[in-house]
C-alpha cells in the first residue's frame, strides 16, 4: 500500500468519521439512543442524513458509468428518483412521525406494524408473525443492499490505495463497520450530514472541471454528439417499459426503512416543511451533478484516450479517475472521500437497521423481554458485526457491479414495504391481515419476477401493484378494526393537519 497525498487526505476524513463516532459514544444512554436518536433530530440534519442514506455508492459510481456507455438516456432513473423523494416527504414524513410515537413509541417498522394493526384477541403467534415476516424481509433485502454498498468501498480502495479486491472490501467495510458499532443512531446522522455536503460538492465541482478542461460547454458537448449523436437523446435505447421502469425506481422511497427511519427521529413534524425543501435541492444538485460526469466524462476520454484505459475495464470507476487526474491530489483526496462518503452514509444506516431489527423484533420480543437498555445496545453492536460480515461475504466477486446489487435490494424493500406503509398511514380500514398479505405478495413477487425477468420490466412495479391488491382484498376480508385503532387514526390525520 503506498501512501500519497490522497490517500493521506483520505485517511483524514476516516479518521474525522471515527472522531463522530466517539463523540455521539456520549449521548447514547439507552437503546432508544442507539437506534433512534431519542428521536432528537433537527430539520438540517434530518434533510441531509435522508439524502446521503438514500444516496449510496451508485450515484458516485453507478450512475455516472451507466450515462458515460449510454447517454443521458439514462437520467430517467435519477427523474424518477427526485419525483419519488416529493412524494415521500409529502405522504409519508409527517404522518410516520406521530404514528410510531403514538403506537407505543415504536422503533422499528415491524414493531410499528405490530403496534397499528392491533390483534383484539392478543393470540401471540398473530402478533408475533407480523414481526417475523416483517424482520425477516428487512434482513433479507437488506444484507444484499449492504453489499452492494461493501463493493463500492472495495473498488475506491482498490484505486486509491492500490489494493487488491479482497483486502479491498475489508478496508472499505471497516471504517464505518466502527463508528457504527460505536455510536449508534446519532453517529451515523451527524456523519451523514458532513457526507452529504461532500457528495453534492464533490458532483458539482467535478463537471465545471472537465468542461473547462474541454474548453467550455458548447466544445464539450459537441464531442460527445462526435462520439456518439445519440448519447444527448433521452430516447435512445429506451422504450416504454424501459421508461417506466427507471422512472419506477422513484416507488421504492416509500418502503425503504433506512430512509423511513429518518422520519422516524425527527424531534418534531414543524421541522418538516422545511427538511423537505432542503432534501430535494440536494437531490436535484447531486443527482444532476452525477449524470453530468458520465456525460462529459464521456467527452474527456474520448478526447483523452491513453488515460481512459480504467474507465474502459469498468465504467463505474469514471468519477474515481476523473478525481485523480483533473485535481490537485489534496483536493483529489476530499473529492475521493465523497465517494467513501456515500459508500459509509448508506452501508452504516442499513447496518443499524439490520441490528435495531434483530435486537428490537428477534431478541427482545421472543428471547429477552426484560432485557436492560445495555443488554440491548451490546447485543445491537454484535448485529452489526454479523451483518456486516455477511454482507463482506457477499461482496467478495470482483465482478459484482453496485446498481445491479442496489437494483434488486431497492425493488425488494419497495415492493414489500411501500404498499404497507402508504395505506396504513392513510387507509383507516386496513387491517393486520392486509399487512401481512401486502408484504407477503410484494417480497416474493419481486424475487419470482427478477428470476424470470418477464416483459424487461424492473420487479417493483409488479410487486408494488400486486402488493396493494393483496392488501385491499385481504383487509375487506376481515374484520373491521377496532375503535381504539380507529381512533388512533384519526388522532394522526388531526395533530398532522394542525401542525
Amino acid at each position: 500500500m503506498t501512501l500519497n497525498p490522497t490517500a493521506v487526505t483520505f485517511i483524514g476524513y476516516m479518521l474525522l468519521m471515527l472522531g463522530l463516532g466517539f463523540f455521539a459514544w456520549h449521548y447514547t444512554r439507552n437503546f432508544n439512543d442507539y437506534i433512534l436518536g431519542g428521536r432528537s433530530l433537527g430539520g438540517l440534519v434530518t434533510a441531509l442524513s435522508v439524502g446521503a442514506s438514500d444516496m449510496s455508492g451508485w450515484l458516485l459510481m453507478g450512475l455516472p458509468g451507466a450515462v458515460y456507455l449510454f447517454g443521458v438516456s439514462e437520467s430517467w432513473l435519477a427523474i424518477g428518483l427526485i419525483i419519488g423523494t416529493f412524494f415521500n416527504w409529502k405522504f409519508v414524513a409527517a404522518r410516520l412521525r406521530v404514528y410510531t410515537e403514538i403506537e407505543h413509541n415504536a422503533l422499528t417498522l415491524p414493531d410499528f406494524f405490530t403496534h397499528r394493526f392491533k390483534d383484539t384477541s392478543r393470540v401471540l403467534r398473530i402478533a408475533a408473525a407480523a414481526v417475523i415476516i416483517a424482520s425477516a424481509v428487512i434482513l433479507i433485502f437488506f444484507t444484499i443492499y449492504c453489499a452492494s454498498g461493501v463493493v463500492a468501498g472495495a473498488r475506491l480502495f482498490e484505486n486509491t490505495f492500490g489494493m487488491d479486491y479482497s483486502t479491498a472490501v475489508w478496508a472499505g467495510a471497516a471504517a464505518t463497520i466502527l463508528y457504527v458499532f460505536i455510536g449508534g443512531f446519532l453517529a451515523v446522522s451527524w456523519t451523514d450530514a458532513i457526507q452529504a455536503t461532500l457528495m453534492c460538492i464533490a458532483l458539482v465541482i467535478t463537471p465545471f472541471v472537465v468542461v473547462y478542461d474541454l474548453g467550455g460547454f458548447s466544445a464539450t458537448v459537441a464531442k460527445v454528439e462526435s462520439i456518439n449523436p445519440n448519447m444527448l437523446n433521452m430516447m435512445t435505447n429506451q422504450t416504454f417499459v424501459g421508461i417506466a421502469s427507471l422512472l419506477a425506481w422513484g416507488l421504492g422511497y416509500f418502503g425503504q426503512p433506512h430512509i423511513l427511519v429518518r422520519f422516524m427521529a425527527t424531534k418534531s413534524i414543524k421541522v418538516i416543511p422545511n427538511a423537505c425543501r432542503v432534501s430535494l435541492l440536494w437531490m436535484l444538485f447531486c443527482l444532476g451533478g452525477a449524470v453530468c460526469v458520465g456525460f462529459f466524462g464521456a467527452a474527456y476520454f474520448a478526447q483523452h484516450t491513453d488515460q481512459a484505459a480504467l474507465v474502459t475495464e469498468n465504467h463505474e470507476r469514471i468519477f474515481i479517475v476523473l478525481s485523480q487526474l483533473l485535481f490537485n491530489p489534496w483536493i483529489g483526496g476530499i473529492l475521493m472521500s465523497a465517494i467513501l462518503a456515500a459508500v459509509m452514509s448508506t452501508l452504516s444506516c442499513q447496518l443499524l437497521v439490520c441490528s435495531s431489527t434483530l435486537t428490537e423484533d428477534f431478541y427482545r420480543a421472543f428471547i429477552r423481554p426484560n432485557a436492560g437498555n445495555r443488554e440491548l445496545i451490546y447485543f445491537g453492536r454484535a448485529m452489526v458485526l454479523a451483518v456486516a460480515l455477511l454482507a463482506i461475504w457477499i461482496a467478495m466477486d470482483p465482478t459484482s457491479l453496485v446498481l445491479s446489487l442496489v437494483s434488486y435490494a431497492w425493488a425488494g424493500f419497495g415492493a414489500a414495504f411501500g404498499p404497507v406503509i402508504l395505506m396504513s398511514l392513510w387507509w383507516k380500514r386496513m387491517t393486520r391481515n392486509g399487512a401481512l398479505a401486502g408484504m407477503v405478495v410484494g417480497a416474493v413477487t419481486v424475487i419470482v419476477w427478477h428470476t424470470g425477468g418477464w416483459f424487461g420490466l424492473y420487479e417493483i412495479i409488479p410487486g408494488f401493484v400486486f402488493g396493494l391488491v393483496a392488501i385491499v382484498v385481504a383487509s375487506l376480508c376481515s374484520k373491521k378494526p377496532d375503535e381504539d385503532t380507529e381512533a388512533h387514526f384519526d388522532h394522526v390525520v388531526n395533530t398532522v393537519r394542525a401542525a
